[in-house]
């Protein structure tokens, strides 16, 4: 699979953003300890369902897949997880982070076809 180094580059950075739009989304929309709490849980969830559930040998990642999914399912997880952080940038007040980096999800996913091609395949 042929991603060139700059959408890999901006991938990696849409991931981290991602994690920081629920950590944002989950303070601005909670009060008290609660907002501590879910603006630290949510990111960290978030980042573990990404680790965890992959599909095995997949060439963008390490190969390694500790919960083996198909490569549809993981497809569906990188949307939720990646365009909910862009809504959750929406949704706190920072709606054009939220619409920035959800026209760059599509841009990354569409230099990544071959890649989306894989993944339905698996």
């Amino acid at each position: 699979m042929g991603n060139a180094w700059w959408n890999l580059t901006l991938r990696f950075l849409l991931e981290l953003a991602a994690l920081l739009g629920l950590g944002v989304a989950s303070w601005s929309l909670s009060e008290g300890w609660w907002r501590w709490l879910l603006a630290l849980a949510s990111p960290l969830i978030a980042a573990a369902l990404w680790g965890i559930f992959a599909v095995p040998d997949d060439p963008s990642r390490s190969g390694r897949a500790p919960v083996p999914v198909p490569g549809g399912v993981r497809l569906v997880l990188e949307l939720i997880i990646l365009l909910g952080g862009a809504a959750g940038f929406y949704v706190a007040g920072h709606a054009a982070t939220g619409l920035v980096m959800a026209l760059l999800i599509a841009v990354s996913y569409a230099f990544s076809l071959d890649r989306l091609g894989w993944l339905l395949r698996q």
